[in-house]
């Protein structure tokens, strides 16, 4: 028992330090946790002796892990990601798995079974690292970021699917296979069916303590996973179905917030473990291999999902950030391979190598994305091809002069069109949704399709001629180019900025006003408090106003942006 605690032990403080190191270099901790075990493993120091005790910890890492997944599969977030994730999302898995079917059977030299391995496991994308580092740049909620989010949902609805159908055809005899799926359906149906039938009751019944919520929460998924294991199907397969069984109740949320420490420690645990597998011997050939396929995912998956999203109608900038941000294979990869390992259809050279490209893609996508403004200015002239046909500019009368350009629609231009409509204004609105476009278009509003940091879109636009010009784009570059093309005009000219810093420069650019969105909500609040002399009256009557206008905004598929996260 002494030896299970040093070595836990161990591996968490070099976890840890590894961790910082990998903050200050800019990785993410999947990288730190994936070093530890090479560390620890048998290819460097061989640290662990407890190896199944590791391994366990390492399932319940999974098993927490693909519960919080489970938890986020909710069957009506995939009918509200729009036509562009799904069209992207599913062409390029089916792209990318051929591609590298090909790669690794023709290129590479891989048998049949270990190419169809990879070309299943390659297709994914991590949520956990891209999540981390859109939310670190507050892009989560630009419409790239949602673009992204929305690819990686589809993603995980068929890495689910892929992990339910690989044990059952591990079986391998014809009859065991239909038997497996025919009790598999069968325990399907009956977790969503209690889950129906009792689990909301008995929900509503642990909320009333925090304690008693995380029990319960823990143990229904440790439940489901140990009766799916017991009847012949993997531990995680359980947690993930059940936490999709919870996906839709009302108390998602909260459990997510509950029993995600618990998940962070066992998934350090889970990475760690997967980082010990890499055992040698590291050959040439591996590392040619691992670098082939790395070269690929890197370059060649992005272009793929850029082609996809060009077609479905999206300027060169939103396709080049989404598909950077998808440039690195997925927890879900190692997961597949592990589930191969253990069925005994995949060998320990494959495991490693897809160690060494999940190592490799992910280290150098966290920086294609931490750079990816920088990467796109110099590659902004040859990244014409994968621009949509669409001409830019459709303005809807005649006429180019307006009082007010507003740049960036969303949920700042949202509020601000019924102020312009009451003042009645001529005014413009500029978007690259081609979504919000074509709706704005439908209700009869002036409106242009194009991409603010395109310097010849902005000339064309004729912005100096307008007496207003707002930005609701928190871009501080961006907000510079349209003040450098508005130059030293008459016009006024108001950005929106989410920092302190960025607010500053755009001030000593020549900004008249900036939008700091957090700072005037208090600054409302304060307002209406005075005006109200801290009654009930008027705060009544302005919400009831905020009410109305919120499931406006809902109609229009407006959301607040989520905790901790900043959007326009």
């Amino acid at each position: 028992m002494e030896g299970v605690i040093f070595e836990l032990t161990i591996v968490i403080v070099i976890a840890a330090v590894l961790a910082m190191f990998g903050k200050l270099i800019r990785q993410p901790p999947i990288i730190a946790y994936l070093f530890t075990g090479i560390l620890v493993g048998p290819l460097v120091f061989d640290l662990i002796n407890s190896t199944e005790v590791m391994q366990a910890f390492a399932h319940m890492g999974v098993a927490f892990l693909l519960f919080i997944v489970g938890l986020n599969l909710d069957f009506r977030v995939l009918r509200d990601v729009g036509k562009i994730s799904l069209i992207s999302g599913f062409g390029s898995m089916a792209l990318v798995s051929i591609s590298t079917f090909f790669i690794a059977i023709g290129l590479l030299g891989l048998d049949s079974t270990s190419s169809l391995f990879l070309s299943i496991a390659f297709v994914f994308s991590s949520t956990v690292v891209v999540v981390k580092l859109l939310s670190d740049k507050n892009e989560l909620e630009t419409l790239h970021g949602r673009i992204a989010l929305g690819i990686l949902i589809v993603e995980d609805f068929v890495a689910a699917i892929a992990l339910m159908v690989i044990p059952v055809i591990g079986a391998g005899d014809p009859s065991l296979i239909f038997l497996q799926i025919g009790k598999s359906i069968m325990l399907i149906g009956g977790v969503f069916l209690f889950s129906h039938l009792f689990l909301s009751r008995a929900l509503s019944i642990a909320t009333k303590s925090q304690e008693v919520l995380f029990l319960f929460s823990v143990g229904w998924a440790l439940l489901v996973a140990v009766i799916f294991d017991y009847l012949g199907f993997s531990l995680e397969i359980g947690a993930l179905l059940a936490g999709m069984a919870l996906a839709s109740s009302k108390y998602s949320l909260e459990i997510k917030s509950k029993v995600k420490g618990l998940r962070d420690f066992f998934v350090v645990l889970f990475f760690v473990f997967f980082g010990s597998q890499l055992a040698g011997p590291i050959t040439s050939e591996l590392l040619y291999n691992a670098t082939i396929l790395s070269a690929f995912i890197l370059f060649g998956k992005p272009l793929i999902v850029m082609t996809f999203m060009k077609f479905a109608g999206n300027k060169k900038r939103t396709n080049f950030f989404t598909g950077t941000s998808l440039a690195q294979v997925s927890e879900f990869s190692l997961i597949i391979v592990l589930l191969g390992f253990n069925l005994g259809i995949v060998t320990q050279e494959l495991f490693s190598l897809t160690i060494l490209v999940a190592l490799i893609t992910i280290a150098t996508s966290s920086y294609m994305i931490y750079y990816s403004q920088p990467i796109y200015k110099k590659l902004a002239g040859i990244l014409g091809i994968f621009d949509n046909d669409q001409p830019e500019l459709k303005i809807r009368k005649k006429s180019s002069k307006y009082d007010i350009v507003l740049i960036g629609h969303n949920r700042i231009g949202f509020k601000l069109l019924k102020v312009f409509e009451k003042a009645k204004k001529k005014y413009l609105v500029v978007d690259y949704n081609p979504q919000i476009i074509k709706k704005l278009s439908e209700k009869g509003i002036n409106c242009v399709y194009g991409d603010a940091n395109d310097y010849d879109f902005l000339m064309n636009l004729r912005l100096k001629k307008a007496k207003i010009v707002i930005s609701t784009i928190p871009e501080l570059d961006t907000n510079l180019s349209i003040k450098n093309v508005i130059g030293k005009e008459k016009t006024i000219f108001i950005p929106t900025s989410h920092a302190i810093s960025d607010t500053i420069k755009l001030y000593d650019a020549g900004a008249d006003y900036v939008i700091m969105p957090h700072f005037l909500g208090g600054e409302f609040m304060g307002s209406l408090l005075t005006h109200s002399h801290f009654g009930r009256d008027l705060l009544d009557k302005e919400g009831k106003k905020q009410l109305k206008e919120l499931k406006e905004r809902l109609s229009e598929g407006h959301s607040h942006p989520k905790k901790g996260l900043h959007g326009s």
